[in-house]
């Protein structure tokens, strides 16, 4: 009923602006709107990415212009074991990137988590050697890079190396490598691909610990010649997080440093955030505070939720000068990672269509206003 009315109102205002296309053609344009500012990308996975469903196809097709892979080109996927690559998926999604000429995003090339096993230690399980370390990471990067050279745009090089307090995050890598193992992986890359753009990746961008450590570890490349193109600021938010000013200064912070601000891993969750150390004795009554909405959203949330959307994706497009790419974490409510997370059962609303394959009522918004521009 709510889309029906928003349907409606939007035909109205077109009709009175002048404007002769209809609602439902205009629904096709969402890299439209961004056309000329930045890229609109979505994370797809393999069974997405088969081409069997024509309804994800047009989906894609329509609205995005950049892809990247949700899982297949991780580490654990694509390098399960020392002396064995499996290309089998990522190669099926760089297939499908190519032949529907998307700018392609490899995410990621070093990250502490879903990462092989045997990666960072020997058979005893003990950490291996610096040398050993550095030569595993040449292998890995050169070898998966090298492999996609002139059809991945860019790479998120290195994902999740800072804590939200400023301090280097203690993974394997850090461990075995001090932070010079990011300088390391960088330098690979290159290597690899030199025509390849290179980003760093990370989430809670807001937190000005993070914030500043990543500004400091961009100057630090920079300062050795090493090539870094862009900023992901993972955009993994809630209804009440983070604060929209805090995000802003992250942008300019980052842009200050010279390199291209990329919005990556786009969602919303409209589910209220809980303290998960919370004393919940009953396991019912502690579900339902975890799964509130499991039929449907209720009004004041949903708008409460497209406004915040809204609002977010306005400051996206007053940064379009130095944000060059904006990617959604998934396609429809159906599919995201928000689901069944962190119990069973539990349905969210974070993306930018619904399960029906619809767009949200601020896209529509947007629509609207190109409308009238026009």
């Amino acid at each position: 009923m709510k889309n029906s009315i928003l349907t409606s109102l939007l035909t109205l205002a077109c009709i009175s602006s002048g404007c002769s296309q209809s609602v439902e053609e205009r629904r096709s344009n969402l890299k439209d709107i961004a056309d000329g500012k930045f890229l609109i990308g979505v994370a797809l996975n393999t069974t997405q990415t088969d081409a069997k469903d024509e309804k994800i196809m047009n989906l894609v097709n329509k609205h995005f212009n950049s892809v990247v892979a949700e899982n297949c080109m991780k580490c654990e996927v694509i390098h399960p074991e020392k002396d064995r690559y499996d290309f089998t998926l990522a190669d099926e999604f760089i297939k499908f990137a190519n032949e529907n000429q998307m700018h392609t995003v490899g995410h990621c090339l070093i990250w502490h988590s879903q990462l092989a096993p045997w990666f960072c230690v020997d058979e005893e399980g003990n950490n291996v050697s610096a040398y050993i370390l550095k030569q595993r990471m040449k292998d890995h990067i050169h070898t998966i890079v090298s492999r996609y050279k002139g059809k991945v745009h860019g790479w998120d090089v290195v994902n999740e190396a800072i804590e939200g307090n400023g301090e280097w995050r203690k993974s394997k890598f850090y461990e075995i490598l001090g932070p010079e193992y990011i300088e390391y992986a960088f330098r690979y890359a290159h290597e690899a691909d030199p025509d390849a753009e290179l980003y760093y990746n990370d989430y809670g961008m807001n937190e000005s610990g993070r914030r500043d450590k990543t500004v400091e570890m961009i100057k630090n490349l920079q300062s050795k010649g090493l090539r870094i193109d862009a900023v992901g600021m993972q955009g993994h938010m809630g209804i009440d997080y983070p604060n929209i000013s805090d995000f802003e200064t992250s942008i300019n912070a980052f842009a200050s440093t010279g390199v291209k601000v990329m919005i990556t891993e786009w969602d919303m969750s409209a589910l209220p955030t809980l303290n998960m150390g919370a004393n919940i004795s009953e396991t019912v009554e502690f579900e339902k505070l975890l799964n509130p909405y499991p039929v449907a959203l209720p009004d004041s949330i949903d708008i409460l939720w497209n406004q915040r959307m809204g609002e977010f994706f306005n400051l996206f497009l007053t940064y379009s000068d130095v944000i060059s790419r904006v990617t959604a974490w998934g396609l429809t409510d159906d599919n995201s990672w928000k689901n069944n997370w962190p119990m069973k059962g539990r349905k969210d609303y974070p993306l930018l269509f619904d399960r029906d394959y619809e767009p949200k009522p601020f896209i529509q918004n947007l629509f609207e206003k190109e409308c009238i521009n026009k």
